[in-house]
């Protein structure tokens, strides 16, 4: 369970990465929409993220309401990303395999009970 758990966490991190480096402006609801988690996760994901130095806070110039920021990735939440990226299109690879690999099993095994249903 703690596995799922933190792949979830490694998960949200990269997206939340993925969508920064592009769109930096995001707000915290914009990100909770696209992630798929709620705004309070958002929120705790943005503060590791900056904790760690991963990302910077930077004032969006473009907004009127100028209480607006926009997370801006830093160097080292770079490199970060890239490792996600890597692990995660390990992983995503890895589930495809092993679906894949269910799906040809259920294949054969409906193309064997047809053929037995064919001999009765």
């Amino acid at each position: 369970m703690t596995n799922q758990r933190a792949k979830l966490r490694e998960d949200a991190k990269f997206r939340v990465l993925r969508l920064l480096q592009d769109n930096p402006e995001m707000s915290q609801r914009e990100l909770s929409r696209a992630v798929g988690i709620s705004t309070g996760g958002i929120h705790y994901v943005l503060s590791a993220l900056l904790d760690k130095g991963l990302i910077k806070l930077s004032n969006f110039t473009a907004a009127e309401d100028k209480r607006r920021y926009a997370y801006v990735l830093t160097c080292k939440g770079i490199a970060e990303k890239a490792h996600l990226t890597r692990a995660f299109l390990a992983r995503k690879k890895a589930e495809y395999e092993a679906l894949r690999a269910e799906i040809e099993a259920v294949q054969q095994e409906i193309a064997s009970d047809e053929a037995r249903e064919g001999r009765y």
